[in-house]
């Protein structure tokens, strides 16, 4: 079941359309990722969708509750967690999440209850009596996640979540947010490390220049990137000298040279591989190493904007 709805979403400056015309569906439960290059578009939505601009067309409904008509309770079943934290340096962790929480109208005993519990489960505990300034990079941005959902959202818009933070609480945090997945909630995603994207979502909509040009499965981007079966052989041996006998044994599959130490084999099958090594033995060729070779998602991602290889990383927009 969708629990986010949003059609014909404009927003234009002047003659200027930062959001042109896009619609999409987020269905309950699931991890939506939304990328885009520097000046897609992302921030744009992001904001009109949270209510924080109010678009210049289109309709957007969350969880039934029209967002344009009905702001404000639309917001109350909406989790923010920003890229840059929004919380108190001053205060501790516990009273951080305490104070969010009675923005929510939450009483006294039930927001302290949820402080503790998202603590622990936060494994922040142990720190919870210390002040926000003196927390990590990582334990800030866990505790800005845990604020976010201190009202128990139907849905957690989270906004470059693992920016700026070392590899181990980046991975930590992925883990928080599969974890908020399994307990039902929904997240809508924006990040600009395409890894990361891979790892948790379900699906994504890449988002250029305004306009939606994709949205599907990982798994079904990866299958139309590279439809093909492909491994990847490190050899030794003169592989220029039996290329043509290896196209006329294998003739459901072609080999590529890499380089001199270094082929492809290319099927619309999956390949048996003793047959392949055991041809190139008897040819001469050692094989040393054998791998399956998969498209990534910056692949993918280069493919369906056009846009050059950005080292795993897709530019914010401001």
């Amino acid at each position: 079941m969708a629990i986010v709805k949003v059609t014909n979403l404009k927003k234009a400056y002047g003659d200027f359309y930062a959001v042109n015309d896009i619609s999409f569906e987020i269905q309950a439960g699931e991890i939506f990722g939304f990328l885009g290059p520097n000046g897609a578009g992302k921030t744009s939505t992001i904001n009109i969708l949270i209510g924080l601009s109010r678009p210049s067309g289109g309709q957007i409904e969350i969880h039934g509750i029209d967002v344009i008509k009905e702001t404000k309770k639309a917001q109350s079943i909406i989790g923010v967690v920003p890229d840059e934290s929004n919380l108190y340096d001053e205060m501790n962790g516990f009273d951080n999440l305490c104070f969010c929480a009675s923005l929510y109208g939450i009483g006294k005993e039930e927001r302290e209850k949820r402080a503790k519990d998202l603590l622990k489960l936060f494994e922040l505990d142990g720190v919870a009596e210390r002040p926000f300034k003196h927390y990590s990079k990582g334990m800030r941005r866990k505790l800005t996640i845990a604020a976010g959902i201190i009202h128990n959202p139907k849905i957690l818009f989270l906004d470059e979540p693992t920016t700026g933070i070392d590899v181990e609480s980046a991975m930590q945090i992925r883990d928080l947010i599969l974890a908020l997945k399994k307990e039902g909630k929904t997240i809508f995603l924006t990040t600009h490390y395409l890894e990361e994207a891979e790892r948790v979502c379900d699906r994504i909509a890449f988002i250029v220049k305004g306009k939606i040009v994709k949205i599907s499965t990982v798994s079904e981007l990866m299958e139309e990137a590279s439809p093909d079966y492909r491994i990847k052989l490190k050899v030794s041996g003169n592989l220029h000298s039996i290329r043509d006998k290896l196209d006329n044994e294998f003739d459901d599959a072609r080999m590529e040279i890499l380089d001199e130490t270094s082929c492809l084999f290319i099927s619309k099958e999956e390949l048996s591989l003793y047959p392949i090594i055991e041809s190139l033995n008897k040819k001469g060729i050692a094989v040393y190493e054998a791998k399956e070779i998969k498209p990534s998602l910056e692949d993918i991602f280069v493919k369906i904007t056009g846009i050059g290889k950005s080292n795993g990383r897709v530019v914010k927009d401001k």
